[in-house]
């Protein structure tokens, strides 16, 4: 028996120890993207909500390209929201000179804030 034959598919296959003939398949090669903390939540998201989507974007050789373009997205939107609630709660730079814990605690329950929201909005959608 031959140990790799072209099938009429056009799809190569290699004899394997059992004796049978198995598809050379392979995934297609995939551009690799820095992924930061939301590519890697929106990665478990998919991994235990959304099996068949998760899939979909492996097969395709896609997974790294989306979850980098999602943790872009929601760092993104965190900047534009952590702004946009700093200056409507009026913490500036002049209440961090002035009480400085103050100034930690609300930037810390306006991020919290911020997190959930992005997570709600573009993690699990």
């Amino acid at each position: 028996m031959k140990k790799h034959i072209m099938g009429e598919n056009g799809i190569s296959y290699t004899l394997g120890e059992d004796g049978l003939y198995y598809p050379d398949l392979y995934l297609p090669e995939e551009t690799e993207y820095p992924i930061g903390k939301y590519g890697m939540l929106r990665k478990s998201y998919l991994q235990e909500h959304r099996k068949g989507l998760y899939l979909e974007l492996v097969l395709a050789g896609k997974l790294n390209e989306h979850l980098h373009l999602i943790d872009e997205e929601c760092n993104q939107m965190m900047d534009r929201l952590v702004e946009q609630m700093k200056e409507k709660q009026g913490v500036t730079e002049e209440l961090k000179m002035q009480d400085q814990m103050a100034w930690v605690g609300k930037m810390n329950n306006i991020r919290a804030c911020a997190e959930e929201i992005v997570i709600h909005e573009i993690i699990i959608n």
